[in-house]
C-alpha cells in the first residue's frame, strides 16, 4: 500500500458559474495524438507516479509478449540519470517498410493510437498489451522518443518529440547479429505531477513478468543509484508461491503445480496452504494481465479445487461419514495461489481490464484443476489429509463464526436504518460530498466535532483499543464495539471472504461518504492505531482504496508564533524554517502531543479546512507486496516481524517514546 499527497478541496464549496455559448464551433476534432495530450488520464489513469510508471509498463508489455510469443528471452530495462527509461528486449524488432497508410509501419506503431500487431494481423496469438493503447501514448506523453528496431539484417531508427517525428525512418548499420527493440523516451514533465521513477515499483512489476514467463531475463539497472536487479525464475508460478509464503508456516513443503492447453489456451496453476493464517492470497492473470477482481478463470479454479478435495476426502477416508462437505470458504482458508492463463481475444468486463469474461474458460480451467489436484493427491496423500484436516478445522470454525453473525445481523448491528450513536454525522446526503473523520480518543472528537464544517464533514470517534484483525476470525471482529459501529455508519457492509451469503458482500454505492480520513495522534500509538485501520480497510473493505476514498490526515505537530502571526509545522525541518521566517529569537513554539491538545479552531484550521489541509491518499499498487506487509507487520509470526524491525530501524529519525 502507497500514499499519495493530495490536497482535497471542500466538497461544500460552490460551483463557479459556467459562461459562454454552446455550439457547433465548440465541438473540437483532436488529430493524431493531441487527443491523449489533452485528456492523459483517459489513456494511461492517472497523470502522478502511477500514470509515469504506466508509461514503462506499456512499453516492457510489449517486450513481454514478443517473449510469450517465444521471439524473445531477455528483457531490460535501465532507468537513466535524467529519469529517462531505455526499454531493450532481443525480439523480432518492430516492423518496418511501406504501409498501407503511406507511412512506415515503425512510425505508423508510434504514432497511430490502436496500430499494432495484435488487433487481428497475426502478429501475436497472445498478448497482454491490449490493456493499454501501447506505445503512441508512451510517445504522446514524453519530450522525445527514440525507437531502434533491429530486424531484416540492418538498425532502423526514428526520432519524435511529444508525439511528432522529427526524422523519417533512417536505416542504418548493418545489425550484425542484434535484434529486438530499443527504445528511450524522456517524460514530459507538462503532463505529469512528477518524473520521479521508483526503483522499488519498476522492480515489483518486473519480478511479477518474470514469474508469469517462466525463462525469461528481466533486469532493471538504475543508473541514477547505481542499482541492478535480475530476475529469472525457472519455476515460474511455483516460484511466486515459494515467494509469497517464505515467511510462513507451510502445510505441505511442495506448491501443488497443474498446468493444461485446450487448443490456443494455456493453464498454469500453482498453489500451497499456510497455516499461521486465515486469509485467502489468491492472484490471477490473463495474459499476464492482473485480473484483480476475478472472473471465469478464478471460479474454475474455485469450483474444481473444492470438488476434488471433497471428492478425493471421502474415497480416501480423509473424511468421515458424518463430516459435512467442504464449502469452498472451507478449502480457501489458509490458502495461497497464482493462476495465469494466455488465450486468444481475452474478453474483459469493464475498461480496468480486473475481470475476466471469456465464458470457455471457466471449463478449460476447472477441467484442468481437477485432473491435476486428483494426480496430486494420489502421489502425495499425506499432504492430502494434511489439507482435508486443516480444511475441515476451518469449517468447524467457520460455524462458529456464521452463528455469531447471525446473533449478531439479528441484533441489527449491520442493518436497519439507526446510526451508532458515536457517530455525529453531517447534513449533507449525497455522499459524493460528504466525509467521515475517524478520529482518536474522545477528547480529539470532541475538538473535531466543535471545528468541523457540519454541512459536510461528519465525526466517528474510537473508543479504547482497536482490534487487530489481522488475528481475529470474523465472529470476534463483529464482536468489537468500535468496528460493528463503524461498518454501520459507513453502510456499505463489509467484504467477508470467509462467507458467501449475501449479507457479506461490500456494495460501495451504499457508501455514506466518498472520503473517509483516517485522523490520528502524531506518535507511536497514534502511528497504531493508524495500521490496525488501513488492516481493517485492506482486509474488509478494499474497494474504498481502490476508489480512492480513503485518507490519512496529516495534523502538525509545531505551532510557532510570534504572538502576531502564527504558523504550523510538520516537521522539524518546517518548524526550523517557520522559526527562522520569523526573523526574530521571541518564537513560541509549542509541540502538539496529540490531537486532543489542539482546540477546535486550530484542529480546523490546520487539518480539516479544505484550504489547508494536506492529505495521504491510500493506494494499492501491489496486491501481492500489501498482503505480505499486512501479514508481516500484524499477523501471528514474530519472526518476519523482528527480522523487519531490525532492517528496518535505521531509517528511523523521530523516535517518540
Amino acid at each position: 500500500m502507497t500514499e499519495k499527497k493530495s490536497a482535497v478541496a471542500a466538497s461544500g464549496s460552490r460551483a463557479k458559474k459556467a459562461t459562454g455559448d454552446y455550439g457547433a464551433s465548440s465541438i473540437q476534432v483532436l488529430e493524431g495524438l493531441e487527443a491523449v495530450r489533452k485528456r492523459p488520464g483517459m489513456y494511461i489513469g492517472s497523470t502522478d507516479e502511477r500514470g509515469l510508471h504506466h508509461l514503462v509498463y506499456e512499453v516492457v508489455d510489449n517486450s513481454v509478449d514478443e517473449a510469450m510469443a517465444g521471439h524473445a528471452t531477455r528483457i531490460v530495462v535501465r532507468i537513466n540519470k535524467d529519469n529517462s527509461i531505455t526499454v531493450a528486449d532481443d525480439g523480432r524488432g518492430v516492423p518496418v517498410g511501406k504501409h498501407a497508410t503511406g507511412k512506415d509501419a515503425l512510425e505508423v506503431v508510434h504514432t497511430v493510437l490502436h496500430a499494432g500487431g495484435k488487433f487481428g494481423g497475426g502478429g501475436y496469438k497472445v498478448s497482454g498489451g491490449l490493456h493499454g493503447v501501447g506505445v503512441s501514448v508512451v510517445n504522446a506523453l514524453s519530450i522525445k522518443l527514440r525507437v531502434e528496431s533491429a530486424r531484416d539484417g540492418f538498425v532502423w531508427s526514428q526520432e519524435y518529440e511529444r508525439g511528432v517525428p522529427r526524422t523519417k525512418v533512417i536505416k542504418g548499420n548493418p545489425s550484425a547479429g542484434r535484434r529486438g527493440t530499443l527504445t528511450t523516451f524522456l517524460p514530459d514533465p507538462e503532463m505529469f505531477s512528477t518524473t520521479e521513477y521508483s526503483f522499488e515499483t519498476l522492480a515489483n512489476r518486473l519480478r511479477e513478468s518474470a514469474y508469469l514467463n517462466k525463462g525469461l531475463w528481466m533486469t532493471l539497472i538504475d543508473d541514477r543509484a547505481d542499482r541492478e536487479a535480475t530476475f529469472y525464475f525457472q519455476g515460474g508460478i511455483v516460484s511466486f508461491v515459494r515467494h509469497l509464503n517464505r515467511k510462513r508456516k507451510v502445510t505441505h513443503d511442495r506448491p501443488v503445480y497443474i498446468e493444461g492447453m485446450e487448443g490456443t489456451t494455456s493453464v498454469e496453476v500453482a498453489f500451497q496452504y499456510q497455516s499461521d493464517s486465515w486469509s485467502e492470497t489468491l492472484l490471477a492473470f490473463a495474459n499476464n494481465i492482473n485480473t484483480i477482481d476475478g472472473g471465469t478463470h478464478v471460479t474454475g479454479f474455485r469450483a474444481a479445487l473444492t470438488s476434488s478435495l471433497n471428492e478425493w476426502g471421502r474415497k480416501n477416508g480423509a473424511m468421515k461419514d458424518n463430516d459435512p462437505n467442504l464449502t469452498g470458504e472451507d478449502v480457501r482458508e489458509g490458502l495461497t495461489a497464482v493462476i495465469s492463463v494466455k488465450l486468444v481475444d481475452p474478453q474483459f468486463e469493464g475498461q480496468t481490464k480486473a475481470k475476466l469474461g471469456t465464458a470457455e474458460i471457466k471449463g478449460i480451467v476447472q477441467t484442468a484443476v481437477n485432473k491435476g489436484l486428483t494426480q496430486f493427491l494420489e502421489e502425495n496423500p499425506s499432504d492430502g489429509k494434511e489439507v482435508i484436516r486443516q480444511s475441515l478445522n476451518a469449517a468447524r470454525g467457520r460455524e462458529a463464526a456464521r452463528k455469531a453473525k447471525e446473533l449478531v445481523m439479528r441484533k441489527g448491528a449491520l442493518e436497519g436504518s439507526a446510526l451508532p450513536g458515536k457517530l455525529a454525522d453531517c447534513q449533507e446526503r449525497d455522499p459524493a460530498k460528504s466525509e467521515l473523520y475517524i478520529v482518536e480518543g474522545e477528547s480529539a472528537g470532541g475538538s473535531a466535532k466543535q471545528g468541523r464544517d457540519r454541512r459536510f464533514q461528519a465525526i466517528f470517534p474510537l473508543r479504547g483499543k482497536l482490534l487487530n484483525v489481522e488475528k481475529a476470525r470474523i465472529d470476534k471482529i463483529l464482536g468489537s464495539d468500535n468496528i460493528r459501529t463503524l461498518i454501520m455508519a459507513l453502510g456499505a457492509g463489509i467484504q467477508d471472504s470467509s462467507m458467501e451469503d449475501s449479507n457479506s458482500r461490500f456494495d460501495i454505492t451504499k457508501l455514506r461518504y466518498h472520503r473517509v480520513i483516517i485522523m490520528t495522534d502524531a506518535d507511536v500509538d497514534g502511528a497504531h492505531i493508524r495500521t490496525l485501520l488501513l488492516t481493517f480497510f485492506y482486509r474488509y473493505m478494499p474497494a474504498i482504496i481502490e476508489a480512492g476514498y480513503l485518507y490519512i490526515a496529516q495534523p502538525p505537530l509545531y505551532r510557532v508564533s510570534t504572538g502576531k502571526e502564527t504558523k504550523y509545522a510538520s516537521s522539524d525541518k518546517e518548524r526550523d524554517e517557520a522559526i527562522a521566517s520569523f526573523k526574530t529569537k521571541n518564537v513560541s513554539v509549542q509541540r502538539f502531543k496529540g490531537l486532543g491538545e489542539m482546540n477546535a479552531e486550530q484542529l480546523w484550521e490546520t487539518a480539516m479546512n479544505p484550504e489547508n489541509r494536506v492529505f495521504l491518499q491510500a493506494r494499492i499498487e501491489d496486491a501481492a507486496v500489501a498482503n505480505e506487509i499486512f501479514e508481516m507487520l500484524m499477523g501471528e509470526r514474530v519472526e518476519p516481524r523482528r527480522d523487519f524491525i531490525k532492517a528496518e530501524a535505521h531509517k528511523v529519525q523521530n523516535l517518540d517514546v
